[in-house]
């Protein structure tokens, strides 16, 4: 019943024209959209669909307003409908809606987008894979102009960001990500969403900025700043350079660890006394050498391989600590993270790995 009274509120859609000239409205989109406060955006999508089923596609029409199709399936079938060349023999037309209609009977909307594309496959094989073609092209130009990415801060230490990718830059992106979190055993299970968000940050860091384009005319990189003694101290903090964000000393200890980053040491007065990273940084040779000797990371009875992980100064470059390889280990980003948090304390075990206690 529902959707045979939808299906009413479409048939009166596509014939109330003059209900609009009445009123003075460009359309009856326009018309419905200011007298219900919706959206004109939906109104005129809903007028697309009423007129395209009451003066093309009308076996759909009878279909949907039979309660056969409901509107959601309707609104695939005609677009898949709209989308197929404009040249096509009117008889592979009636054709493919009479078997898109069929199909709606045991398939749901996403089900019948795909059979959408591909119904020249079904009634016309020898133009259909050219015209599948053609579809994709379209397809991934739209997605192309409406990709976006917005971030807002949120005030409490997060950004949400939020966007639209193409599904190509989608699957990409989810394939990154996964691959920091699958080799993953942990002895509580990690939501998806936030091992994502977690290895997206763990990606950010790992990008080279040497591969990077040039960032105000000079390379692309991030400093910090913190002045000596706020860096041997537990609670302390530094700023980013060109921002107004602050992150723990901790933190700083963490990114110094990383080439991606370039620690600025201030003294008392605010002269910069240590800059740059190669002194502090382990050697790709010292990698190679750590990923051979540790074969994965040293956090207890973690399993994270030595490739995915990252060189930790066992005792802090800030503290003396020198860039050995008898003074280093391998650390997923996990316990990377835990082993610069102030929160706890790090004991290493005879075999070489490191047990991390909350302190009390």
């Amino acid at each position: 019943m529902e959707v045979q009274l939808a299906a009413l509120r479409l048939k009166v859609m596509a014939a109330a024209d003059d209900v609009a000239v009445d009123a003075g409205a460009r359309d009856v989109a326009a018309w419905l959209a200011h007298e219900t406060q919706a959206s004109p955006k939906s109104c005129r999508a809903e007028q697309h669909l009423a007129v395209g089923l009451d003066t093309r596609w009308t076996r759909l029409g009878t279909a949907v307003a039979d309660g056969v199709v409901n509107l959601a399936q309707a609104r695939v079938i005609a677009r898949a409908l709209d989308e197929l060349p404009a040249d096509l023999d009117p008889e592979l037309l009636v054709q493919a809606e009479e078997h898109l209609v069929d199909a709606a009977e045991h398939h749901g909307p996403e089900q019948l987008r795909v059979l959408g594309r591909r119904i020249l496959d079904v009634v016309a094989p020898e133009v259909g894979e050219a015209e599948e073609a053609k579809q994709l092209q379209r397809e991934e130009a739209r997605a192309w102009e409406t990709t976006s990415l917005t971030l807002t801060r949120r005030g409490d230490g997060t950004t949400r960001l939020s966007g639209l990718l193409p599904d190509a830059a989608a699957t990409r992106l989810a394939t990154y990500l996964d691959a920091y979190t699958s080799p993953r055993q942990q002895t509580t299970a990690t939501p998806q969403h936030r091992a994502r968000g977690q290895a997206f940050c763990a990606l950010l860091e790992h990008l080279d900025p040497s591969k990077l384009p040039d960032h105000g005319g000079a390379a692309t990189t991030v400093m910090v700043t913190i002045d000596r003694e706020s860096l041997t101290r537990g609670l302390a903090s530094g700023g980013l350079v060109g921002t107004d964000d602050k992150i723990t000393a901790g933190e700083a200890r963490r990114l110094a660890c990383t080439a991606e980053i370039i620690p600025v040491v201030l003294g008392g007065k605010s002269e910069i006394v240590d800059f740059g990273r190669t002194r502090r940084l382990f050697s790709f040779a010292q990698h190679k050498a750590m990923r051979l000797r540790d074969q994965r990371c040293r956090g207890e009875n973690c399993t994270i391989p030595a490739s995915w992980c990252e060189a930790h100064h066992l005792k802090p470059w800030s503290k003396g600590g020198k860039t050995n390889l008898a003074d280093g280990t391998l650390l997923c980003s996990h316990h990377h993270h835990r082993a610069h948090d102030i929160r706890y304390s790090t004991e290493r075990m005879p075999n070489g790995d490191l047990r991390f206690h909350r302190r009390t």
